[in-house]
């Protein structure tokens, strides 16, 4: 068993004894069944993008042995998300399963229209579209003694280190075991080890990589280790710790404080930061950074307004597992703004028509730059080891972005709980930053159906 996951089960021990010394009643002692417990939903997601590339940013298309540039890119998929998650059974000791099945279906499936392979949709070795495909997302056994769930299979991890990715028409997931302990109503303790990827446009599993390093190379687990506490009504704090074998080390510390009440004026302050180290065999090299970023957001009645600060310290991308989104940092939007020694701020406003007599209605409006982008002075393959960042022609990139969202939930009827979202955003890049220039549109439909 790996050290960090040892380490939460000594702890997860010790907050049970105090949460029994209390004689509170636990989750598990209120388990009425695997089958009277369960729950079977059916989600069902339209998803449509129209994408164009701007100023030297080009997608390609696969054409016989030739990778022929084009400006444009559409993806329109129609997907059917089946969710079963049993009840547990009851005793001290409470054993359950959850089950996710996928299926999408390609509605444009115009080999021009397919552009950068399979990148949003599954394509065969010719990048024609695969009209139709289907996997298992969530497979996973679980047990629960008191406050505390354990499941080993597929899932949906939610933590600041590794984190499930849902911009697509189906979401990831990962193959492995997780902790989750409630056992004190202050405190919540993650622990896991994850060995495969289930990418969001693929039938199967992939080895661990990284998104913005050497994809050549991948790390044989991620395991983590982290608590999140309300240490006061207006004070959270995060701490987590986490290790990619052969690839990297990585903390995170978030905090996030309010103050006021939004009825007349309230504050948010959001604090986070990750501190990232190579380990073991250097698989993409030596790395050695830092990255911050600090939010202040005024809310009064519907109107919220948000300024964002970041900085990545260190002369490699600020990173994290691909088909994740392990990435709590403020400025993480169309773009992350995490290439090395990058600095960002960012302006965002939200409105909540409820207050106007629509619920269910919002829309964001933001602006983000980030610039001072140089990765010149990289030294990670120093003493022979792996190239694993190629960022030594960045000096003085930069780049910004404009994005609008609309979102409205129904809030009755056949239809309730049903989001439809649309985006809006145009990014800009200087030449060599990662994420290019484009103009793209999005609208997703989620329609949830309680089957049981």
């Amino acid at each position: 068993m790996q050290a960090p996951l040892l380490s939460a089960l000594v702890t997860l021990l010790g907050l049970m004894q105090v949460s029994w010394g209390a004689e509170v009643v636990t989750p598990q002692q209120q388990a009425s069944g695997l089958v009277t417990g369960s729950q079977l939903q059916l989600n069902l997601r339209h998803y449509y993008s129209n994408q164009h590339s701007q100023r030297d940013t080009y997608l390609a298309v696969h054409n016989k042995d030739l990778m022929q540039p084009t400006r444009k890119r559409i993806t329109w998929v129609q997907t059917a998300m089946l969710n079963y998650s049993s009840g547990y059974s009851q005793g001290w000791l409470g054993l359950g399963m959850d089950a996710a099945l996928y299926t999408a279906v390609t509605l444009e499936h115009g080999h021009a229209a397919l552009a950068n392979g399979g990148d949003r949709v599954l394509v065969d070795s010719d990048g024609d579209a695969v009209k139709t495909w289907s996997r298992l997302g969530v497979g996973a056994v679980k047990l629960r003694i008191a406050s505390t769930q354990f499941k080993l299979g597929r899932l949906l991890t939610e933590n600041p280190i590794l984190r499930y990715k849902d911009n697509r028409a189906l979401p990831s997931s990962f193959q492995g075991i997780a902790l989750n302990s409630n056992e004190l109503d202050w405190l919540s303790v993650q622990a896991g080890s994850f060995q495969r990827a289930i990418p969001r446009t693929g039938a199967g599993s992939e080895h661990l990589t990284t998104t913005f390093g050497n994809r050549a190379y991948s790390g044989s687990s991620i395991s983590y280790l982290g608590a999140s506490a309300q240490v006061s009504h207006d004070l959270a704090l995060s701490i987590y710790g986490s290790r990619f074998e052969d690839m990297w080390q990585q903390y995170y510390l978030g905090a996030t404080h309010l103050a006021g009440e939004s009825a007349e004026l309230a504050l948010k302050t959001s604090f986070n930061y990750y501190r990232t180290q190579d380990h073991g065999k250097q698989q993409l090299g030596f790395i050695d950074n830092h990255a911050y970023s600090l939010a202040l957001t005024a809310k009064h009645a519907a109107h919220s307004l948000t300024a964002a600060w970041q900085q990545i310290i260190g002369n490699e991308y600020f990173d994290y597992v691909w088909e994740s989104t392990g990435n709590y940092m403020a400025n993480s939007l169309y773009s992350d703004y995490n290439s090395p020694n990058e600095k960002s701020w960012q302006t965002r406003y939200d409105l909540d028509f409820a207050s106007y007599g629509v619920p269910g209605l919002s829309t964001s409006l933001w602006h983000a730059k980030g610039w001072n982008i140089d990765g010149s002075h990289y030294q990670g393959d120093r003493h022979g080891r792996n190239i694993g960042y190629n960022v030594r022609g960045l000096n003085g990139a930069k780049h910004n972005e404009n994005g609008l969202m609309i979102a409205y939930a129904v809030q009755s009827g056949a239809l309730k709980n049903t989001v439809f979202r649309s985006i809006i955003y145009n990014h800009r890049a200087s030449s060599g930053q990662i994420d290019g220039s484009y103009d793209e549109f999005r609208l997703v439909a989620n329609v949830p159906l309680d089957l049981f």
